[in-house]
């Protein structure tokens, strides 16, 4: 095995790799987000005996390693997340769930996006202590990402003791995980709440049936404008007449799609064309 990875990029590298990343997953390595290749790629290196990226992306191009793409993608995909990332918007949830509700019908969320599993997780301890305190119905969570490595960290729900501390209130973490050495664990009547799905937002269809509100924060901004037109468009779909969109403190629908409104109570917050009147008459 090499002793070291090297972190010179050459610029066929990441021409190749970048490439790569955008077939897949419609993200734009854009020359801030170079450094990734680097921090990102390095344990890739040790891990098959390599030293360089030219030598990683020769690997790719031979065919010899079928399983290597896969595994690039996984490792340059931004998976940063936190627990109730965002508090505010947590908040507005709730209320947004119950307007929902309104309708009569099992509420429906869909966290497109969900990297290693703190949003949907962060779900559902809202809502099953809703349901606790309240008796109120769970709605149904699905959570997807287009990394299986991030999936599979979510659906084990096990977190270190940084990444615990992310957002995590104490009295939430003490409910709902225990320790493991030093890492905590979710305990596996929060984790079955939530149904984990691989899902490509730019080439897959969206889960199947129509959801209520999409949670889709922070993963646009990394996809080109027509991408992110498509997407919008899969989102839009996905949506049932009235339904609310999510994004990310600096993404926005305007100038991409007009297939979406602000909506008038929850700032921040999306409603699809023509369905507001349907909600509110529900």
């Amino acid at each position: 095995m090499a002793s070291s990875a090297t972190s010179s990029v050459s610029s066929n590298a990441a021409a190749v790799l970048g490439a790569l990343l955008e077939a897949r997953t419609g993200q734009q390595l854009a020359s801030y987000r170079s450094w990734r290749l680097d921090t990102a790629l390095i344990p890739l290196l040790r891990e098959r005996g390599l030293d360089t990226l030219d030598q990683l992306v020769a690997l790719l191009l031979s065919g010899r390693d079928p399983g290597i793409g896969d595994r690039i993608v996984d490792a340059l995909v931004n998976g940063e997340s936190s627990f109730f990332r965002d508090s505010a918007v947590f908040d507005q949830l709730v209320e947004a769930v119950a307007e929902h509700e309104a309708a009569g019908h099992r509420v429906r969320l869909w966290s497109a996006g969900c990297a290693t599993g703190q949003e949907p997780l962060s779900l559902a301890m809202i809502f099953a202590e809703r349901q606790a305190d309240q008796g109120a119905a769970m709605p149904e969570i699905v959570a997807s990402d287009v990394s299986e490595q991030a999936l599979a960290r979510a659906r084990a729900g096990r977190f270190t003791q940084f990444e615990i501390q992310r957002g995590l209130p104490i009295r939430r973490m003490m409910r709902w995980f225990e320790g493991d050495g030093g890492d905590w664990q979710a305990r596996p009547d929060l984790v079955r709440l939530i149904q984990f799905r691989r899902q490509n937002l730019v080439a897959d269809r969206a889960p199947p049936g129509r959801f209520d509100l999409i949670l889709c924060r922070n993963v646009l901004i990394y996809l080109s404008p027509a991408t992110k037109a498509r997407v919008f468009e899969t989102l839009a779909q996905a949506l049932r007449p009235g339904g609310t969109l999510v994004l990310g403190a600096g993404e926005t629908v305007i100038g991409h799609s007009d297939a979406f409104e602000p909506c008038r109570r929850f700032r921040g917050f999306y409603r699809r064309v023509g369905g507001e009147e349907k909600l509110a008459a529900a």
